[in-house]
C-alpha cells in the first residue's frame, strides 16, 4: 500500500519530469553501453571508493612461460632491429624479421593455445608491447594490430566455431596476416557516418546459387592493409529484397574478406608521422562473399558496432598504453643517462635546475604511466573489460607520453633532431602524434566518452533509471520507482560526505589505513564525493543538453582520469613494498594530480551555464583550494636525481626498456664508465692531470671516449640523401591519385 502511494504520488510525477530531463540513449549510444563493463571506475564515481578492495587486487603478474617468451623471443627480436634501417631506408622491416614474428607466433599472443596460440595473459601481451616498442615503433605497431582490434580478438568473442577453428590457427602462425578495414574515407571516428555498403543478394558460384553480400567499400588509415591477407571489413547492411528477414536496414555488419576476394584492391602504402609500419588505403566494388563470411553468422547481423565496442578495450586498454609507457620509460632511461654524461660549463646539465624539472616530470610520468598499465591489465587479466578505463588510458596516457617525449627532446636539443644511426629517440617523438590520433582520436574520447559515457555506466543507477524511462507504461514506472529512491539516498549520503571533506580539506575522508600514504587516499576520497556530487548536479540540471556542453563533459571525464591514474600510483607504491625512496615519486604525481584536478572543479564552476547552481557547487564540494600549486621543488629534483645515476631505482623507473645492441647500450656504457671515473675526474680537478697514473688517464679517456660516442650526430653525403624519380614511361598515374614513386639511393 506504501509503495503504491510512493509511487503514484511522487514516483509518477518524477518520472513525467525525468522523461524530458534526463539524457536518452542513440542506438549506437546503448551498443556502445552493452559493451564491456565497469571496474575500478564505477567504485571511484560512486563517489565512495573501497580502498581494501583495491589494496587486495592481484598485481598483474607474469607465468614462468611468458616470462621465458619475453627473455627469449623477444630479446631476440629486439636485438635483431635497427630502428633507422627500418623507418628510414626500408620503410619496412626486413624479410627476416617477419618471418622470426611469423615463426615464433608474435601475432597469436592473444590466441588460445587450443588453437595453436600463445594464449598469453594481458599482462604479458602489454610486457611485449612495450619492449618491442622501447626498441621500434613500427615493429611495436606490426605486433599491436593482429592482437588487438583485429579479426582475430572479434573471432575469439563472437565467431562462430567453424570461423574460429580456420582461421585462428592460420592468423596465430602467420599463415594469415590481418587488418581491421573501420575507418571510411570522410567518416572518420564517426562510424554511423561509413558509406560502405553491403547488399544482400544471390550469386551462382561454381556452378551453385549462393546467397551472400555484394560488399562496395573505400577505407583508409588501415594498419597492416598493404601487406594483409585478409580483412576484418565493417559495412553497413542491406536486404532490399528481404532475402534475411523483413528488415531491410540491419546496420553495421563485420565480416571477414580475404584480400584475394575478386574486388579488392590493397596494396598501396600511407606513410603515417614519418612512421615505416605498413598502413594504407583498402577498397572493394562489387566484392561478393558468402553470408557465413559475418563473424558470428547470422546472429551478429547488424550488431557491428556493439562487436567493435566490446572489442576495442584492447587496443585501447593494452596496446597503445603500452606504447606510450615504453616511450615515458624510454625517455626516463636516455633523459636520465645524457643529462648525467652530458657537460656544459664544466659540469654535468643534470645539475641545472631547469633540467632538473623537466627530469622530475618525465620520471613522474614514467613511473604513473607504469602504475596504471599494470593496474589496468591486472583488471582485464581478472576478467574484466572496463570500456571507460580503457578510453582513460588511451587517451591520458597518450598525453603524458606527448609530455614526456617533448620533455627529452629539449633536454637532448640537437642530439635528438639531427636524424641518423645514432638518434635514439627522434623517431619516438615522430610516433606521438599516431598513438594519440589512432583507436578513437582523444580528442573524441576525452569531450565525448570518458564522462559522456561513464557517467551512464559507472552511476549506480542512472542507467537502469533511463532504461525504465524509455520502457515506459507502467512497468517502466515500477522500474523507475524501484531505483530513483535508492538514488535520492546516494545522492544525499555523497552530498553529506562531499560537504564535510570540502569543508576539512579531506580531514573527514576514508584513508584506509594506508600509513605513510594516509593523506594522499583521503584527498581521493575528497574528490571522488565532489565529482559524484557535481556530475549529479550537471546531470539533473542539464539533462540531455549536457552531451552537446563537450567542455564541461571533459572536466568531468579529467576528474575521474585522475583519480583512477592516481589509484594505480598508490597501488604500485605499496605492490612493490612501500619503498621510502619512491615516495617522492609518489608525491609528484598525488601533487599534479590533485593540482589538476582542482583547476577541473574550478573549471566547471566557473563555465556552469546554470546560474546559482555554480556557487552551490563551489560551496558543497570545494570550498577552497588545497594543493593549488602540484609537487615543490624538493619533489621534482628529489625525482629528477632518481634517473640520474645508475641503480635500482632508475631501473624501476625506466623498466621495460631493451638496451641494446646499439645508441642506447652505447649511452648505458658511457653513463656506467663516467660514473666509474667520477673520482679520477674529481682527483684531476683538485691536484691537476700529473697527479693521475697512466692506468687512471687511460680510464678516463676511455670514459671520455664513450661520451663522444653518444654525444656525436650523423652526418652524410649529399648524394645518399636524394632520391631517384623512376622515369616518366614507368610511372602509372592515376586521375584520382598521382603516383609518385621515389626509390631511395641509400
Amino acid at each position: 500500500m506504501i509503495e503504491t502511494i510512493r509511487r503514484n504520488l511522487l514516483s509518477k510525477p518524477i518520472f513525467q519530469w525525468a522523461k524530458g530531463s534526463l539524457p536518452s540513449l542513440s542506438a549506437t549510444e546503448r551498443e556502445a553501453m552493452e559493451a564491456g563493463d565497469t571496474w575500478w571506475d564505477a567504485d571511484l564515481f560512486s563517489g565512495s571508493p573501497d580502498w581494501e578492495k583495491m589494496r587486495d587486487m592481484a598485481p598483474a603478474s607474469l607465468t614462468e612461460e611468458e616470462q621465458a617468451f619475453i627473455d627469449g623471443p623477444v630479446a631476440q627480436l629486439c636485438d635483431m632491429l635497427d630502428d633507422w634501417q627500418i623507418s628510414s631506408v626500408n620503410m619496412d622491416l626486413s624479410p627476416q624479421v617477419w618471418e622470426f614474428l611469423k615463426k615464433n607466433k608474435f601475432f597469436g599472443m592473444i590466441i588460445p593455445k587450443e588453437y595453436g596460440g600463445l594464449g598469453f595473459s594481458a599482462f604479458a601481451h602489454s610486457e611485449v608491447n612495450k619492449r618491442i616498442s622501447s626498441r621500434s615503433v613500427t615493429a611495436a605497431v606490426t605486433v599491436m594490430v593482429p592482437n588487438s582490434l583485429g579479426p582475430g580478438e572479434l573471432l575469439m568473442q563472437f565467431g562462430l566455431d567453424e570461423q574460429k577453428d580456420h582461421y585462428l590457427p592460420r592468423l596465430a602462425d602467420g599463415r594469415e596476416i590481418p587488418c581491421f578495414a573501420l575507418t571510411s574515407n570522410e567518416a572518420g571516428s564517426d562510424a554511423s557516418a561509413m558509406i560502405d555498403r553491403g547488399v544482400v543478394c544471390k550469386r551462382t558460384v561454381d556452378g551453385k546459387e549462393v546467397l551472400g553480400i555484394s560488399i562496395t567499400f573505400a577505407k583508409r588509415y588501415i594498419t597492416l592493409a598493404p601487406v594483409a591477407t585478409v580483412l576484418g571489413l565493417a559495412f553497413k547492411l542491406f536486404d532490399p529484397d528481404h532475402l534475411l528477414s523483413d528488415v531491410e536496414d540491419p546496420g553495421i555488419t563485420v565480416a571477414l574478406v580475404p584480400t584475394d576476394t575478386p574486388g579488392v584492391e590493397h596494396g598501396r602504402r600511407h606513410i603515417p608521422s614519418m612512421q615505416a609500419f605498413q598502413n594504407g588505403p583498402v577498397t572493394g566494388k562489387d566484392v561478393f562473399v558468402p553470408i557465413d563470411a559475418i563473424i558470428g553468422g547470422r546472429e551478429q547481423i547488424g550488431q557491428g558496432w556493439k562487436m567493435l565496442m566490446a572489442a576495442l578495450a584492447a587496443g585501447r586498454g593494452i596496446s597503445l598504453p603500452s606504447l606510450a609507457t615504453a616511450a615515458a620509460c624510454l625517455a626516463a632511461r636516455t633523459a636520465g643517462g645524457y643529462s648525467r654524461i652530458r657537460e656544459q660549463f664544466g659540469i654535468p646539465i643534470g645539475k641545472f635546475e631547469g633540467i632538473k624539472e623537466r627530469l622530475g616530470r618525465i620520471a613522474g610520468i614514467a613511473y604513473e604511466l607504469e602504475a596504471a598499465r599494470r593496474f589496468t591489465c591486472a583488471g582485464l587479466d581478472q576478467g574484466h573489460h572496463p570500456s571507460i578505463v580503457s578510453a582513460i588510458m588511451k587517451a591520458h596516457a597518450t598525453y603524458r607520453m606527448r609530455q614526456a617525449v617533448d620533455d627529452t627532446m629539449d633536454i637532448h636539443a640537437g642530439k635528438t633532431i639531427i636524424d641518423g644511426p645514432k638518434n635514439y629517440f627522434g623517431n619516438v617523438y615522430r610516433s606521438v602524434p599516431v598513438g594519440i590520433t589512432v583507436e578513437g582520436a582523444n580528442i573524441v574520447t576525452r569531450s565525448l566518452i570518458i564522462f559522456g559515457q561513464g557517467a551512464m555506466r559507472d552511476h549506480p543507477y542512472l542507467l537502469k533509471e533511463v532504461v525504465a524511462l524509455e520502457r515506459g507504461g507502467k512497468d517502466g514506472l515500477e522500474a523507475f520507482d524501484e531505483v530513483v529512491w535508492k538514488h535520492a539516498g546516494h545522492i544525499i549520503r555523497n552530498l553529506a560526505s562531499s560537504f564535510g571533506n570540502g569543508w576539512t580539506a579531506g580531514k573527514l575522508a576514508d584513508g584506509g589505513g594506508a600509513g605513510k600514504v594516509k593523506g594522499y587516499y583521503k584527498q581521493l576520497s575528497r574528490y571522488a564525493a565532489a565529482l559524484a556530487t557535481c556530475a549529479e548536479v550537471a546531470l539533473i540540471s542539464l539533462g540531455g543538453t549536457l552531451k552537446r556542453k563537450e567542455a564541461i563533459s571533459a572536466r568531468y571525464g579529467d576528474i575521474l582520469s585522475e583519480l583512477y591514474l592516481l589509484s594505480a600510483v598508490l597501488k604500485r607504491w605499496e605492490d612493490d613494498g612501500c619503498l621510502d625512496e619512491d615516495l617522492p615519486l609518489v608525491e609528484w604525481c598525488c601533487e599534479t594530480g590533485f593540482q589538476r584536478i582542482e583547476d577541473r572543479f574550478d573549471a566547471i564552476f566557473v563555465n556552469f551555464p546554470v546560474p546559482v547552481l555554480d556557487k552551490v557547487m563551489r560551496a558543497v564540494a570545494m570550498p577552497f583550494r588545497s594543493h593549488p600549486r602540484g609537487p615543490s621543488d624538493e619533489v621534482i629534483f628529489a625525482c629528477a636525481d632518481a634517473i640520474l645515476s645508475s641503480g635500482a631505482q632508475r631501473d624501476r623507473i625506466a623498466c621495460g626498456v631493451h638496451v641494446g645492441p646499439g645508441p642506447v647500450a652505447d649511452l648505458e656504457r658511457a653513463l656506467d664508465l663516467v660514473e666509474r671515473t667520477q673520482r679520477l675526474r674529481d682527483k684531476r680537478k683538485e691536484h691537476g692531470a700529473e697527479a693521475l697514473n697512466d692506468a687512471e688517464r687511460e680510464a678516463l679517456e676511455e670514459a671520455e671516449e664513450a661520451v663522444a660516442i653518444v654525444v656525436a650526430t650523423d652526418d652524410f653525403d649529399p648524394k645518399d640523401l636524394r632520391g631517384l624519380v623512376v622515369p616518366e614511361e614507368e610511372q602509372e598515374p592515376s586521375p584520382e591519385q598521382p603516383d609518385l614513386k621515389l626509390v631511395q639511393s641509400m
